[in-house]
C-alpha cells in the first residue's frame, strides 16, 4: 500500500515538473541590443521616424535577443504566436518613447516591435510572455542609461571621433560589465558607433558578464554621429 502511495506520488510530482517547474531553456542568456539612431540614418539614409516626430537623441532599443552559448541567437521561433498590440497597451506611450522605431515603415511602431517578438522574442517565451519582454527591454535600457554614461565621460553625440577603449571602458564603469561594440561604415570609410550589446541572464531582469561576444570589429577611433 505504502509502495503504491510513494509510486503515485512519484508521478504526480513528474507531471508536476514537466508542465510547470522543469519547462526547458531555449537559450544560454540574452543579448540587450541598443541602436545608435545617428549612424542608422547616415547609412541607411533612409530614416523615417515615428507619426510623433523625431525622436529624442538617445539610443533607441534594437531588442532582446536569446542566444546560445556559442554567441548564436535563434530566430523565428513560434509562427502561432504573432504580436499582439493589446497585450502591451499599457506600455505603448513609453515604447513610443524609447523605444523609437527608425527603419522605413515606421508609423506608430507597430511594425517594428512585431519583428522584434516575432523574430527574437517568442524564442523566450519559456521565460517571457509578449508583455514581460517588452517591460524586460524598457526596464533594461533604463537601468543601463547608455547616453549619459558616454556623456559623464565625455563622449558626446557630436559627429567627433572617440577612442573604442574610452567608449567600452566609461560603459563598463557605468553599468558594471563589459560591452560589446558594434560599428557602421559610412560612405566615407569611418568606423562609426552603432550599436552596443550588453549580457542578460535568463530571467531577463539582471545584467551580467557577456559569456561570448559576437563577431565582428570596429576600429581604434570611432565617430559618434550626431542625431
Amino acid at each position: 500500500m505504502k509502495a503504491n502511495r510513494t509510486a503515485t506520488l512519484i508521478k504526480l510530482l513528474v507531471l508536476l515538473c514537466l508542465s510547470v517547474l522543469c519547462v526547458s531553456q531555449d537559450f544560454d542568456f540574452f543579448y540587450f541590443v541598443q541602436q545608435w539612431p545617428g549612424s542608422y540614418c547616415d547609412t541607411k539614409q533612409s530614416c523615417c521616424y515615428p507619426t510623433t516626430g523625431k525622436p529624442a537623441a538617445d539610443f533607441g532599443i534594437h531588442g532582446l535577443w536569446p542566444n546560445y552559448q556559442d554567441g548564436n541567437y535563434p530566430q523565428n521561433c513560434d509562427s502561432k504566436n504573432p504580436f499582439n498590440p493589446d497585450k502591451v497597451a499599457d506600455l505603448r506611450s513609453s515604447m513610443q518613447k524609447n523605444w523609437p522605431t527608425l527603419a522605413c515603415p515606421s508609423g506608430n511602431g507597430v511594425s517594428f516591435w512585431t519583428h522584434e517578438w516575432e523574430k527574437h522574442g517568442t524564442c523566450s517565451e519559456s521565460v517571457l510572455d509578449q508583455h514581460g519582454y517588452f517591460q524586460a527591454a524598457l526596464s533594461l535600457q533604463k537601468q543601463a542609461n547608455l547616453l549619459q554614461a558616454l556623456a559623464s565621460a565625455g563622449i558626446n553625440p557630436d559627429g567627433g571621433s572617440y577612442s573604442m577603449s574610452n567608449i567600452k571602458r566609461a560603459i563598463q564603469e557605468a553599468v558594471g560589465f563589459t560591452p560589446w561594440i558594434e560599428c557602421n561604415t559610412d560612405a566615407s570609410g569611418n568606423s562609426q558607433l552603432y550599436q552596443i550589446y550588453l549580457c542578460v541572464d535568463t530571467t531577463g531582469k539582471n545584467l551580467i558578464e557577456c559569456p561570448v561576444f559576437p563577431k565582428g570589429k570596429c576600429g581604434s577611433d570611432i565617430e559618434f554621429p550626431s542625431f
